[in-house]
């Protein structure tokens, strides 16, 4: 014991202890430098306001800040224009009382002006029930005949763009999509009447009087019969047009309301 105490009582210990010493706080004080360099410690830097701002204006917003921006994804907002900050996170200082350091990325969700929809595979399907898909998915159509003695009634081809489409496809709502329907061979080309403004017997009782056309009435504000009788038709498919024809034994569906408003001449 006595050694023990002799030699942490003499010199050569008292000047190893500080030399430990020295060395443990010049590692502290470098490992400290170090952290609030890399975590750029003490630093307030206030998170601007982009809601409202365009995706192509902000890098110039954010220059000189230390900030960075990224878009996770797309809001369908056919109201706003493309591209406009609809959410951010963190959300702005001003609202939020948080401050971020340099470096941080600003996440936000921009708005989108077209919803895609997915394009449904009609191929093989009959024409009643091919419209019937597209008017759910608000796609709008036209028809194109084809004599066909494997598929009448039924649809050959979907085209978009003037370009076969597959079954799906993601496509902009609303996109007009052109449907090659069989049509039985032997059915003759006659004019196409204007249905607009017609109640819908008077529509049928037209289409009889022109031809054997499968007729088909849609009214979504109709709840009851007397609504029915009453309703005019808006519009029609296929669309009129001056000298169009159509076959024969062509199905023709219009759209009815119990609230038409004649258009203005």
């Amino acid at each position: 014991m006595s050694k023990i105490k002799n030699f942490i009582s003499s010199k050569t210990f008292a000047l190893n202890m500080g030399a430990i010493l020295v060395v443990y706080i010049i590692l502290f004080l470098s490992v400290k430098s170090c952290l609030n360099n890399q975590t750029n410690h003490g630093q307030k830097i206030e998170v601007p306001d982009l809601i409202g701002k365009n995706e192509n204006n902000l890098e110039n917003i954010l220059t000189n800040t230390g900030l960075r921006y990224e878009v996770l994804d797309s809001i369908y907002d056919p109201k706003k224009v493309e591209g406009t900050v609809m959410e951010q996170d963190p959300m702005p200082s001003k609202i939020s009382k948080v401050f971020v350091k340099e470096g941080r990325v600003i996440k936000v969700r921009v708005s989108k002006r077209s919803q895609l929809v997915e394009m449904p595979d009609l191929v093989s399907k009959s024409l009643r029930f091919a419209e019937g898909i597209l008017r759910n998915r608000n796609f709008r159509y036209k028809l194109d005949f084809r004599p066909s003695k494997e598929s009448p009634g039924a649809v050959l081809e979907q085209l978009y763009r003037g370009r076969p489409i597959e079954g799906g496809k993601k496509l902009p709502i609303g996109s007009m999509i052109k449907l090659v329907v069989g049509q039985e061979v032997g059915g003759a080309p006659t004019l196409l009447p204007n249905l607009y403004g017609l109640t819908i017997d008077e529509a049928r009782a037209r289409l009889k009087s022109v031809g054997d056309f499968e007729f088909i009435p849609v009214c979504q504000d109709c709840q009851t019969s007397i609504d029915s009788m009453q309703a005019r038709i808006v519009s029609q498919n296929p669309a009129f047009s001056d000298g169009a024809l159509i076959m024969t034994g062509s199905t023709i569906t219009v759209i009815a309301s119990k609230s038409f408003v004649p258009e203005p001449n």
